[in-house]
């Protein structure tokens, strides 16, 4: 993937996932998973992931209990270094830092939107708020049903530093929502949109566990753990990669893409320093002959010489 321009590194979405453990090794810690609604034994990910191209750029399945809130900045450390500068945008829920690590962000300079928590507390204040307090937006996304939600604003300070805080209603859920962000310049319209987005990352990840199998344990290793989930962020950069050159493939997951375009039969023929691989014929075809990759060839480092061709089955006495 050297030289392709995956990552446009605008904007992060940041998740943890929770890999379950069944096994009784001591070592291994519990944490919280969603999809049982139980702490059990498991491993704990996190990862992140580019929100214009959908890739996941980073995952670290080495934390322990009580580093949770810490990984985000040691995800900057690594960003920064391969980067040449920090993250411009992050976006996350509310269990994956606390307050003070809100205002550690803020002071270096990088911008975040974050769910918060709906305390008693908060769920109260906006109860005892009057109708005339609230005004509606319209979210520029064509495609959600939910596109006049009721807004308030206000200024907060949870920690040392004020955020700007939004209570949020007719947006699809039974209570309110409540964002914080210390982006003091976009739109109320723009945050709350751009948070919408933040469900790509756990789409991915109910991929990843459907097709890349991040579920199925390799070990109760931690670091082995960690080599799995680096091996599913090559493989995701992989699968958008070729999704991009796929004529609408640009969205979909991967295992749409390796059904309609990767799991299809073909030849192998070892010929004049090439491996040649024919197609056969199959409906999805035109996509791939589309896009470019075929009859050129493609130069493999480690095979010793020999380049890579793609060519298109033709019927016996057909010419072109």
């Amino acid at each position: 993937m050297t030289g392709e321009a995956l990552l446009a590194g605008q904007s992060l979405n940041l998740d943890f996932h929770s890999v379950p453990y069944f096994g009784e090794h001591p070592v291994v810690e519990s944490h919280y998973l969603a999809k049982r609604s139980r702490r059990q034994p498991s491993i704990l990910a996190f990862l992140a992931q580019d929100a214009d191209s959908q890739v996941f750029c980073y995952a670290n399945a080495d934390i322990r209990k009580g580093e949770e809130a810490q990984e985000v900045f040691r995800f900057i450390d690594f960003w920064t270094a391969h980067h040449g500068g920090p993250p411009r945008h992050l976006v996350f829920d509310s269990k994956l830092t606390t307050y003070h690590g809100l205002d550690r962000l803020d002071q270096a300079g990088i911008t975040f939107l974050t769910l918060r928590r709906r305390s008693p507390k908060l769920l109260a204040e906006i109860d005892q708020l009057p109708p005339s307090a609230w005004r509606t937006i319209t979210l520029d996304v064509p495609n959600r049903k939910y596109r006049t939600p009721r807004i308030y604003e206000q200024k907060v300070r949870p920690k040392e530093r004020s955020f700007r805080q939004f209570f949020i209603t007719d947006l699809g859920h039974e209570e309110p929502t409540i964002l914080l962000t210390n982006d003091m310049k976009s739109k109320a319209a723009t945050i709350i949109a751009r948070y919408a987005k933040r469900m790509l990352i756990e789409n991915a990840l109910s991929d990843a566990v459907r097709f890349f199998h991040i579920d199925a344990l390799s070990s109760s290793v931690g670091f082995k753990v960690d080599f799995d989930m680096t091996l599913l962020v090559l493989a995701s950069g992989l699968y958008r990669l070729m999704a991009s050159r796929m004529r609408g493939y640009d969205d979909a997951q991967a295992r749409l893409i390796f059904r309609d375009l990767i799991d299809m039969p073909a030849d192998v023929a070892i010929a004049d320093g090439e491996i040649r691989v024919r197609f056969h014929r199959r409906a999805h075809l035109p996509i791939v002959l589309a896009s470019g990759i075929v009859d050129k060839p493609i130069a493999v480092p480690w095979w010793h010489g020999y380049s890579l061709r793609f060519v298109q089955h033709r019927t016996a006495g057909f010419q072109r």
